[in-house]
């Protein structure tokens, strides 16, 4: 899926969305478990109720030709042959009484996101307009607690597996949901989740100051990926990504700042400090945004705590608010991730006696320590950025 492609999303009224088929009446279905490991007849072997993999997964290609194998033996026995290794979307709908729905391309599938900007009903959705994918489901497949389920799907040239045999009788569907959306998420961007596990490629990002900030989440994203993780220069890649920053895109994200109170009692700077970064005034930008950023996560912090912190505490509190928000710790957000890019580069210690700090620190602009050089429009856009990523975060 490309960056301007249209994306299809879950809405409040999700009843709206139809299926596009009818399923294959299966019946004497019997889905258990997959063993997990090696055995002889009469030992004993552990066996898997619930699983979740990606086909970079190891086990992944093993386990999907052996569930795949048996729908589709289950099938020919119910008078009926399919091929779902060509297949975009498979779902099995095991009931208590082994009858089941059997889902070839034929179900409608909604994706639960967290958006960038704002959203009515009947907008059309971009894929760059999503800032996090939190879960996917099935609205117009009837899924009781007492279910066993198996879905395969393909996105992109990669696949994801969910199976939950449902030992307990009780099919946890909230939980299903958000583990789908997590197998979505990193089939999705597993380029993204690539370069941040590169620690070589995410260190030479986060030297230059960068990170997947939500806003250039995706295509712009990578285009500073892509070079870092060769190791060429990125002075070309951000002039290209300066330029997109125009009025309209900074008025959009200073929208987003305004709704949050912790953002508006800073209004009249934060104005100031966009109306100069559109005006090619980086100095100001930085010495503003630099300044604020620690007294917005204090009132944050405040507000959910009643009191102030230090800010390695308000750090940790910014990536926990994160990881609550969207529920886990491995969402597009990169909580964990964002805190070493605070620490590393926004936070930066500095030897005040070389005289030699850079603009991108916090501390090096507050003690007039940065050198005049390094205040940049790159870096200064930076900062817009990593004040932006807070307001997704608090």
């Amino acid at each position: 899926m490309t960056e301007s492609e249209p994306l299809k999303v879950e809405s409040d009224k999700s009843v709206l969305l139809g299926n596009a088929g009818k399923p294959i009446k299966l019946c004497g279905v019997q889905l258990d478990g997959i063993s997990a490991e090696a055995g002889r007849a009469g030992e004993s072997i552990k066996v898997w109720t619930r699983l979740s993999l990606t086909s970079d997964d190891r086990f992944f290609h093993r386990v999907v030709e052996g569930l795949s194998n048996a729908i589709e033996h289950i099938a020919r026995q119910s008078g009926h042959v399919v091929n779902l290794k060509n297949a975009g979307y498979v779902l099995l709908v095991v009931h208590p009484d082994n009858t089941a729905e059997l889902w070839v391309d034929a179900a409608a599938v909604a994706l639960r996101i967290m958006p960038k900007r704002d959203m009515v009903a009947g907008s059309i959705l971009f894929n760059n307009d999503i800032a996090d994918v939190t879960g996917m489901s099935f609205p117009r497949v009837d899924i009781g607690e007492k279910d066993r389920i198996v879905c395969i799907f393909r996105e992109g040239w990669r696949f994801g597996l969910f199976f939950d045999a449902n030992p307990d009788g009780k099919l946890g569907i909230p939980e299903m949901q958000r583990d789908l959306g997590t197998l979505y998420r990193r089939l999705a961007h597993r380029d993204l989740y690539d370069a941040i596990a590169d620690q070589a490629t995410f260190s030479r990002l986060l030297a230059a100051g960068w990170f997947p900030f939500v806003e250039i989440l995706g295509a712009e994203f990578q285009s500073l990926a892509k070079p870092s993780e060769a190791g060429f220069e990125l002075d070309d890649e951000e002039a290209k990504l300066l330029a997109k920053f125009d009025t309209e895109r900074l008025e959009r994200m200073f929208r987003r700042w305004m709704v949050k109170p912790h953002f508006a009692g800073k209004e009249p700077l934060l104005r100031s400090a966009i109306n100069s970064f559109t005006s090619g005034d980086a100095v100001p930008v930085l010495k503003i945004i630099l300044t604020e950023i620690e007294g917005i996560l204090n009132e944050a912090y405040r507000k959910v705590h009643g009191q102030s912190a230090k800010i390695k505490i308000l750090l940790a509190f910014a990536g926990a608010s994160a990881e609550a928000k969207a529920g886990r710790p491995d969402t597009l957000l990169f909580p964990t991730a964002f805190a070493d890019y605070l620490q590393a580069y926004t936070f930066a210690n500095f030897d005040p006696s070389a005289a030699s700090g850079m603009a991108g620190s916090r501390h090096a602009v507050g003690h007039g320590h940065a050198t005049a050089e390094s205040y940049t429009l790159v870096r200064a856009l930076q900062a817009l950025l990593t004040l932006d990523q807070l307001a997704f975060y608090t």
